[in-house]
């Protein structure tokens, strides 16, 4: 009887008084003790509800029944196609809501609907590939915010694909701990591209030097963030290096120069398809013949082989990093060692003596600011302790 007076009232009543009792009888069939028929009727009183013209009355009922398991489903699944203003809590809250739902709306909604689901608590993978895959830059920065989030290798990898370039998707990522290493550089590498596309459009450098710069900071950060890579982390990184044409032999021997020994151990691992116990062992025997047949076998430049077992040898006399930031950075005496026993060998190729020039001139600056950094930290300690003694 209450119901059928309420679906008369409701025809006539303004929209303000419709949106107070819609919200009314949506909290009495959560809450109140109706019987089956009445409660019945309660539910065709709102489904009809949802044809009203005034969003105030479907929004009324999206308050009550987003955060509800106990809500309708027809009522819910209906409010989650509403317009964005009815939508957006229920999308962002409701549990009656299914992955396919979710899926389709982030297929088929604008910007603040893809947003309010990545915020969703416990958003499984699925639902974050989709997001992940055709969701706006605003959404997907939704999602990495969000600490619910299942978010696969993969869907990692197609954010940065999308959109890698934009600063603020960039810093919310970089800041992650557990970011795997390939998705870190495939950041880096769209960072380095955003910049060398913006200093080619000023013309402060040329195209060519641009991109030389821009692949020289690559390889740099490629051997940092590697310095602290480890087991799978370091094979998925290096195949990652691989597919993206960047595990070149300039790549190899600067990790060789900087003592990372793990990262140039995977990576000719990777290039000749040998086993890593098999790859050491060859590494280690200091023949020319087993070296040479394992760079051969690996395809790097017969020219660059003078230069891997030069550092080698260097290795094993100077020792390798011994920290993660000792091996994120080239190191001078092996570096000058190399450069020297190529220098003389005849057969060396230019392009392969510039490359070494460069490095050589890199670890030199590299060490002049670790020099005055260590006078800086000397003398602010030994200022410290002359005010302790003179106090």
């Amino acid at each position: 009887m209450i119901v059928r007076q309420f679906i008369s009232w409701v025809r006539t009543a303004p929209a303000g008084e419709r949106a107070e009792a819609t919200r009314s009888l949506a909290r009495a069939l959560l809450f109140s003790d109706m019987s089956e028929q009445d409660r019945g009727a309660a539910e065709g009183a709102l489904l009809m509800l949802l044809d009203d013209p005034s969003p105030l009355v479907r929004q009324a009922m999206a308050e009550v029944f987003a955060r509800s398991a106990d809500a309708p489903a027809a009522i819910v699944q209906a409010l989650s196609l509403d317009q964005a203003s009815v939508a957006l809590g229920v999308l962002e809250h409701s549990p009656l809501l299914i992955d396919a739902d979710l899926v389709d709306i982030i297929a088929t909604g604008n910007n603040e609907m893809q947003c309010a689901i990545a915020r969703r608590m416990h958003l499984p993978a699925a639902v974050c590939a989709a997001i992940a895959e055709v969701g706006t830059p605003a959404a997907a920065l939704e999602l990495i915010e969000n600490p619910y989030a299942e978010l696969a290798p993969f869907s990692w990898d197609r954010i940065v694909e999308r959109h890698g370039h934009l600063a603020a998707i960039r810093e919310s990522v970089l800041v992650l701990e557990d970011l795997p290493a390939a998705t870190r550089l495939a950041l880096v590498a769209k960072l380095s591209d955003t910049l060398a596309q913006f200093v080619t459009a000023r013309n402060w450098l040329s195209a060519d030097r641009a991109t030389r710069i821009a692949s020289e900071a690559r390889d740099r950060c490629t051997v940092n963030v590697a310095a602290r890579s480890r087991g799978d982390d370091m094979r998925g990184l290096v195949q990652h290096l691989r597919a993206t044409g960047q595990l070149t032999a300039g790549l190899i021997l600067r990790a060789l120069l900087s003592g990372n020994l793990e990262l140039f151990d995977y990576a000719l691992v990777e290039l000749s398809g040998l086993p890593q116990a098999r790859v050491s062992a060859l590494l280690h025997d200091r023949g020319g013949a087993s070296l040479n047949a394992l760079l051969t076998r690996a395809g790097l430049p017969q020219s660059t082989f003078p230069a891997f077992r030069a550092a080698l040898e260097a290795s094993h006399e100077i020792g390798f990093a011994g920290t993660a930031d000792d091996a994120a950075r080239l190191r001078r005496r092996m570096v000058e060692r190399v450069l020297t026993r190529c220098e003389t060998d005849s057969e060396t190729a230019e392009p392969l003596l510039i490359l070494l020039r460069r490095f050589a001139t890199e670890s030199a600056r590299e060490e002049a600011r670790l020099f005055c950094d260590e006078l800086i930290a000397e003398e602010a300690v030994a200022a410290m302790q002359h005010d302790l003694i003179a106090a």
